[in-house]
């Protein structure tokens, strides 16, 4: 049977526009650890547009700076783009739009009385194998995570990567990578060297040149679980911790290591209601050689007690965000 994934780099534009938020959320809560905080960004070439809402004592500071030394810890600074030109952002001509307002105080009362922020349903997900995920996101992700670390110190590869694996009957059958280059670089017996085994078949860059970056980010789905599993709700980041997208897709994953067991794969589905803190429903199911077991789960934690357990107060949100959920482990 066939099974794919893929992965994406820290410069791939989704992870950036997801960093970038992540970057100033961490820089607020920093001073004030009860931030509220909601931004979502778009970028279009040296473009970046921030809209959404926050609540804080902070002071947002200098936001174009901001932007710029997330940019840098990613990769793309002033060498990178002595390198690329117009082939990839440049951190010397970026343009900051600011569209961010201020939280709607219907949410805040909920939210001021140890409800959560919003609601929605959110599924976590763990298997047997390395990492608590299937093989071959876990491969996907190695192999992303090698290139994108040879990348960073390359004068020919570019930062914005996706890698693919599929997998037959455990066997890689297909290793896809696409990879900016400035000139063709045989890169089989790297892909080779940090899967382990050589796949039947290694696709670099299928279109046969790829040189411009993206420039347009959207929501990123490859940092859940892969097919694996489902989304559930919406992304967890570009958020702080009282948003149940964020805290509920962290709890769900670390709630499904814990209950993995000597099962094959264990799933967790949870849902929240704006402005309470008792989850309307919970389960747990575990699959072992074949076989499916439910189990309810009724959870009563409040957003701040599950926001202290796991030090989501903290300014952590940028490792979080380069991590992934399914990187979550405890």
């Amino acid at each position: 049977m066939q099974r794919t994934a893929e992965a994406v780099s820290l410069g791939h534009p989704d992870k950036i526009a997801d960093y970038i938020s992540s970057y100033i959320l961490d820089r607020l809560i920093e001073q004030d650890p009860h931030t509220r905080y909601a931004v979502e960004v778009m970028i279009k070439d040296n473009t970046v547009v921030l809209g959404g809402e926050v609540t804080t004592s902070a002071l947002l500071g200098d936001l174009t700076t901001h932007v710029k030394n997330a940019l840098s810890e990613i990769g793309y600074d002033e060498r990178y783009a002595s390198i690329w030109g117009k082939h990839a952002i440049d951190p010397a001509q970026i343009k900051v739009i600011n569209m961010i307002g201020v939280q709607s105080s219907d949410i805040a009362q909920g939210v001021n009385q140890d409800g959560w922020g919003d609601q929605g349903v959110f599924v976590g997900y763990a298997s047997q194998g390395e990492g608590k995920i299937n093989r071959e996101l876990f491969l996907a992700r190695k192999l992303n995570k090698a290139l994108y670390e040879k990348a960073r110190t390359s004068d020919n590869l570019g930062l914005d990567i996706k890698t693919q694996i599929t997998l037959n009957d455990d066997q890689i059958e297909t290793a896809i990578v696409a990879i900016p280059m400035l000139y063709e670089e045989d890169l089989t017996d790297f892909v080779i060297s940090v899967l382990g085994e050589k796949p039947a078949n290694i696709i670099i860059n299928g279109t046969g040149r790829y040189t411009y970056h993206g420039s347009i980010a959207r929501k990123l789905a490859c940092d859940f679980y892969s097919t694996a599993a489902p989304i559930g709700g919406g992304s967890p980041w570009t958020k702080d911790a009282s948003k149940a997208d964020l805290t509920l897709n962290v709890y769900a994953r670390i709630l499904a290591c814990e209950n993995l067991a000597d099962n094959d794969e264990c799933f967790v589905y949870l849902s929240s209601c704006i402005g309470r803190k008792e989850l309307p429903s919970g389960l747990i199911k575990t699959i072992k050689n074949g076989i499916i077991f439910y189990h309810d789960l009724w959870c009563n934690q409040k957003p701040s007690a599950l926001i202290k357990a796991y030090g989501l107060d903290k300014p952590i949100y940028a490792k979080l965000c380069d991590k992934s959920i399914s990187g979550i482990q405890n």
